[in-house]
């Protein structure tokens, strides 16, 4: 780990108390670590606004009844395998599929695969949340 810097931050009182109660929710043990993940978050998305190689996960719900869903799931990630690192299946119940496909390449590719999976007739809900190759936080 790097030194660590002291600053100091000026801030309106009620606005520190409503966040002060938010990171106490989430557990965080103090406010240094909880402003360290703010930034850090707005570091991930400076990655992905500049292009820089990011990684992510692709969640998806889906009916495998779908008729041809399944089969149109798997050629499109078969498109863009170079950029699936894994991808795990989870049966939710008799209809439903949960599915999780972990993504790495340049955000506009990752976005350009994420959205033709949620445009497949039958996915129910399907969304990209970004990260970090670690090498830019």
């Amino acid at each position: 780990m790097s030194d660590l810097i002291r600053f100091g931050v000026s801030i309106d009182k009620e606005l520190l108390e409503k966040y002060d109660a938010k990171i106490r929710k989430e557990n965080y043990t103090n406010r240094s670590n909880a402003i360290a993940d703010l930034i850090r978050e707005e570091l991930i998305k400076q990655e992905w606004a500049e292009d820089k190689e990011v990684a992510g996960a692709i969640i998806m719900v889906f009916d495998h009844h779908q008729r041809d869903l399944v089969n149109n799931l798997i050629n499109i990630q078969h498109d863009y395998h170079k950029y699936i690192i894994s991808s795990q299946h989870i049966h939710l119940d008799h209809n439903n599929c949960f599915e999780i496909v972990v993504v790495k390449g340049k955000p506009h590719q990752l976005e350009e695969l994420a959205n033709k999976l949620k445009a497949a007739k039958g996915v129910k809900h399907a969304s990209l949340s970004l990260a970090t190759t670690g090498k830019g936080v």
